[in-house]
């Protein structure tokens, strides 16, 4: 039994709104991420290479990086997961405090995750970042669920009385 939740903790992956940097470089900070997972070393080189390419950031990765920018750091984040190849990826306001292109770049990747097979499970109050990435809407509110629907019936015809307060900027927290 013990072994089942380690297994299922080497097929996840989360990424965090505020990225943490090692003191490292950029690929170094994606190698300690799957040496801590037990890769095999014949394995690491191709994973981070992928990983760093996926990112855009294979022109970056001998830099130090605590000198990336906002959106370069979250694109770290999101290379250190990719290098996992997780099955579930844990997203918790991945675009927050970015700019548009910034952000962008980050949505991509994220809808890159989704082609490769990754389920994505994401927090965000961006409803326009909703609309765009999400399959299915888990609507909560103040910590309970309000609503659980596919995203296109969540925007067009929401059933909780939360829902539609809030898509109409009526619900404030």
């Amino acid at each position: 039994m013990g072994g089942d939740g380690a297994d299922a903790r080497r097929r996840q992956a989360m990424v965090f709104q505020k990225p943490v940097m090692l003191r490292r470089s950029v690929r170094a900070n994606v190698a300690y991420g799957v040496g801590l997972h037990g890769m095999p070393a014949a394995e690491r080189t191709g994973r981070i290479d992928r990983a760093l390419g996926q990112a855009g950031l294979a022109g970056l990765a001998g830099r130090p990086a605590r000198v990336l920018s906002g959106g370069e750091r979250q694109r770290l984040e999101l290379a250190r997961a990719w290098a996992l190849e997780p099955e579930v990826l844990f997203l918790d306001e991945p675009t927050a405090s970015l700019d548009p292109g910034a952000s962008a770049a980050v949505e991509a990747i994220i809808e890159e995750f989704h082609r490769a097979g990754t389920k994505i499970i994401m927090t965000t109050h961006d409803l326009g970042q909703a609309r765009r990435l999400a399959d299915e809407i888990v609507f909560l509110d103040h910590g309970r669920l309000a609503e659980r629907t596919a995203a296109a019936a969540f925007f067009e015809r929401p059933e909780s009385e939360a829902g539609k307060a809030f898509l109409e900027g009526r619900l404030l927290w």
